[in-house]
């Protein structure tokens, strides 16, 4: 397997990250994961986009023009034999490089850039997710950033593994619905579509936006705003998204059988051709 490390194809094997980069040391750092249909990265202009957006409020210089960058990701596409592949994903992380013992951020900054590729797997046709006791962050400015510390996502996750759930939703510090821990959260009251806001501790998800933006093409009704969370628990159908699973339906939550809502599949079904047009 191929990585493409710093400029350079190189062998998983053989790749070297200096033992004191900020990414690995103090999670100082940021990453992006698209997903890649038949060697075509899915909406790989919106990802970039937040990446530099996100890289300039760190202030970590990113040091591939985007155009560069989409190169980068086809050549690496293309070294792992996926360029052809029904379905794979790409993962682009960066961090601010090796530093100085210290959390200081330091005067001459040397980024890391990586770009990882593997195989993909059609997602599955529903989870099981449950509330977790997790709480992100409203007064983080992390929360908005797909940064790599990812503690509490994977505490989440696991939470809800343990018990018997496939998945955790997450209600943000001051008791508000916030997203899933690897992803966005959706539901239905009647044919309205309610999301949580951006202006809360969510990130402001790919798929998120474009599913929104086919909704109102759809002439559905959308709400976006601070959620109580006995609203979700009184859902008529739920679904999370990310870039990886598009729209996925929640078939229980906190043990409850949970319909599939009808206008769901429709959605789905805009999505998958949005992003499967040339």
């Amino acid at each position: 397997m191929k990585l493409w490390l710093n400029g350079a194809l190189v062998d998983a094997g053989g790749a070297h990250i200096a033992p004191n980069d900020r990414g690995f040391l103090l999670g100082d750092g940021l990453f992006e994961t698209l997903l890649v249909l038949e060697g075509r990265p899915v909406l790989i202009d919106a990802h970039i986009a937040r990446l530099a957006s996100a890289a300039e409020i760190l202030r970590i210089p990113l040091p591939l023009s985007p155009a560069a960058l989409k190169t980068a990701c086809a050549d690496l596409l293309a070294a792992n034999a996926l360029d052809t592949a029904p379905r794979a994903s790409l993962r682009v992380t960066l961090t601010r490089g090796p530093g100085p013992r210290g959390i200081a951020v330091p005067p001459e900054v040397s980024p890391t850039l990586l770009i990882t590729s593997a195989p993909g797997a059609e997602p599955p046709d529903s989870v099981r997710a449950v509330i977790s006791t997790i709480r992100r962050n409203t007064s983080s400015p992390a929360a908005q950033l797909k940064a790599l510390p990812y503690l509490d996502n994977v505490f989440a996750k696991e939470e809800a593994k343990l018990a018997g759930a496939d998945e955790a939703i997450l209600l943000d510090t001051q008791g508000h619905l916030a997203c899933a821990s690897v992803g966005n959260v959706f539901f239905w009251e009647g044919k309205k579509l309610v999301t949580p806001a951006t202006d809360g501790p969510i990130l402001p998800g790919i798929t998120r936006a474009s599913v929104l933006a086919l909704a109102r093409k759809l002439d559905i009704e959308t709400e976006e705003g601070l959620i109580a969370p006995d609203r979700l628990l009184k859902a008529e159908g739920i679904f999370l998204t990310n870039s990886l699973t598009g729209l996925l339906p929640v078939k229980k939550m906190d043990g409850r059988e949970i319909p599939a809502h009808p206008e769901t599949q429709r959605l789905s079904d805009a999505y998958e051709a949005f992003i499967r047009r040339p």
